[in-house]
């Protein structure tokens, strides 16, 4: 380790000449919840959490609730009421003590995001997270959207695969975000965002997807955990419907000419799931800085 980052993490930081501002940006990462984080938590109606399961697959799952469901309840924990929707591949791993996860607070309506890594403690409402790091992340490739309504109606778990189908590869094609669980053993879980123009997400076959590492914090976590370890999990919500896509498999980064990079993720397994009390989302407002990726 050097500071805030693994062996894995610093490979990728040198290859990619970002070391010098890694190492300033990494100065961000604590292991505390300050009033802001805290305020900022109590206001969220959902929550990603990145883990892996029983069998060792990575898993992104996306948790919602009223606002108050997750909120800090000590300097370095926060506590979540509740926990996964029935059938969802995490409902083991975050009712198992011990079990490390990284997850994400991403707040559409503000266009603002915060991560926390630690291990789970196990609780009579739900769960807690003792935090090992902790930090926010800029509103770069976040869209904007604003909530509109709870669907009351649900089918839970509507499909499980070991493939994509013609209309899970669509929705792949047509989304704008999605989350990717990564971790690197003994370093722990983390859970992340990407963002883009619809497509930027490319369906290589029903199998395999790609999409493009655009330029970010520097910091290249997500990158330097598949460095050290390829299992990755991934969520897609469909913010019009509430659906939602989760894929488990492995991934790997492709460096390209001019500094580009581009993940490939082979698929393993599928759940698709339309839960009740969902919320769901305005069309979005897309981020300005979309117009100034570099691929």
């Amino acid at each position: 380790m050097s500071g805030a980052y693994h062996r894995g993490v610093l490979a990728v930081q040198e290859r990619v000449g970002v070391r010098e501002a890694a190492e300033h940006v990494g100065r961000s990462i604590g292991t505390g919840l300050g009033d802001a984080a805290a305020a900022f938590l109590g206001l969220q109606p959902h929550l990603v959490v990145g883990a892996a399961d029983g069998a060792g697959r990575m898993w992104a799952s996306l948790l919602t609730a009223p606002p108050g469901f997750v909120r800090a309840t000590g300097p370095d924990r926060i506590a979540v009421a509740g926990g996964p929707p029935a059938g969802d591949p995490l409902a083991e791993a975050l009712a198992t003590a011990g079990t490390r996860v990284g997850a994400i607070a991403l707040d559409p309506r503000t266009r603002r995001r915060m991560r926390l890594d630690g291990a789970v403690e196990v609780t009579r409402a739900g769960f807690a997270v003792e935090a090992e790091q902790v930090f926010a992340n800029c509103p770069k490739y976040l869209q904007r959207r604003q909530p509109l309504e709870l669907a009351r109606q649900g089918q839970g778990v509507v499909r499980r695969g070991r493939a994509l189908t013609g209309a899970q590869q669509r929705a792949v094609r047509d989304a704008d975000t999605f989350f990717v669980a990564t971790t690197a053993e003994a370093d722990g879980a983390d859970a992340s965002h990407r963002g883009g123009l619809p497509g930027f997400v490319e369906v290589l076959s029903p199998v395999e997807l790609a999409w493009p590492d655009y330029a970010g914090n520097a910091m290249f976590l997500t990158l330097g955990n598949l460095t050290a370890d390829p299992r990755a999990g991934l969520l897609f919500p469909d913010w019009e419907s509430g659906a939602v896509l989760q894929l488990s498999g492995r991934a790997r980064t492709e460096f390209g000419a001019g500094g580009s990079r581009r993940t490939r993720f082979r698929v393993e397994s599928v759940v698709e799931s339309v839960h009740p009390g969902r919320l769901l989302w305005s069309t979005p407002e897309y981020s300005p800085h979309l117009g100034r990726t570099t691929r």
